[in-house]
């Protein structure tokens, strides 16, 4: 299949035109584009979000059909789609609601905010993985922690050199506290991207939607409190996560993975190849190393009470 040229403002204005009678009367305008979309406004109302290539195309069908699974179970909002199909041979187009909010990396989020990420937590356990494994759904397998460490062991040292990080900070996470904080049994579906941008948040601070499923797996529940804890900070994470009836194994492990992942990152952005905004991955970091009152506790019981 030959690769479909980049859409354009004309492109866009003659698919609106066969979707949206009143479409010439719209504002229309490019959001700042992210790999595998291309992403406009339309108007208020509508978002219009483009595959760029057959993978990505394939992912937003069954994004698609996931969030009409979800919506059934989280407490916050999720897109429709109101319209989708092709805009070139093999690439497709969603044409989805706009949720109220502004992006999460614009707004802090309140504690009502938090009891909405709880919401969003539990709600993804509740979804049946079967039937979203049904909808194409892969099942992936936990990350290693202690390999994480090490990587970010690595990164921290580099980092360390620029007067980016004190690597001694990752000490806390010894190799036997890793190996403690190995996942636990029973897989869920996991947004698998929860950054700032992928939250809408109200100007009182209450989550409003989440965006962007296209990344979602049946896996480690962790994962999303450790993009919570990049997106929102590490207290507000961890205590959506005990709001949603994650106990301090899961609510750690999600923290220790984004803290060793917002290392690398920068790490690979100042010495890599890696092309992400410096200051977006520090205040990352930032939000990330924040301290929490669970750090207090040295050693985990034996058996703590977890749901997930």
């Amino acid at each position: 299949m030959s690769d479909a040229p980049r859409p354009t403002q004309d492109t866009v204005r003659r698919l609106l035109g066969a979707l949206l009678p009143d479409s010439g009367q719209l504002d229309v305008s490019a959001v700042a584009e992210g790999g595998e979309h291309s992403t406009w406004w339309v108007g208020t109302r509508y978002v219009l979000r483009l595959a760029l290539d057959a993978p990505a195309s394939v992912r937003q069908r069954r994004e698609i059909r996931l969030r009409d699974l979800v919506r059934q179970h989280v407490g916050i909002a999720v897109p429709a789609s109101l319209a989708s199909g092709e805009w070139a041979s093999g690439r497709t187009y969603s044409l989805d609601t706009r949720l109220r909010g502004a992006s999460g990396e614009a707004v802090d989020v309140t504690a009502a905010g938090e009891e909405d990420l709880a919401g969003l937590l539990g709600g993804l356990r509740e979804v049946p993985a079967a039937r979203a494994e049904a909808l194409g759904l892969a099942r992936t397998a936990p990350r290693s922690l202690d390999a994480l460490r090490q990587e970010a062991a690595r990164a921290a040292e580099l980092l360390g050199g620029d007067g980016e990080f004190e690597p001694a900070r990752l000490a806390q996470l010894a190799a036997q506290a890793a190996a403690q904080l190995a996942p636990q049994p029973g897989a869920v579906v996991v947004h698998h991207d929860l950054k700032g941008e992928h939250l809408t948040v109200t100007p009182d601070g209450r989550v409003r939607g989440v965006l962007d499923w296209s990344d979602a797996v049946i896996g480690d529940p962790a994962e999303d409190i450790a993009g919570l804890s990049i997106a929102v900070g590490a207290r507000a994470a961890v205590r959506a996560a005990t709001l949603a009836g994650y106990g301090a194994r899961a609510s750690l492990r999600g923290l220790w993975l984004a803290r060793c992942d917002t290392l690398v990152r920068l790490g690979e952005r100042l010495h890599g190849t890696d092309d992400s905004p410096v200051p977006l991955l520090r205040t990352q970091l930032e939000r990330a190393w924040e301290a929490i009152l669970l750090e207090l506790v040295t050693e985990l019981a034996d058996k703590d009470p977890e749901t997930g």
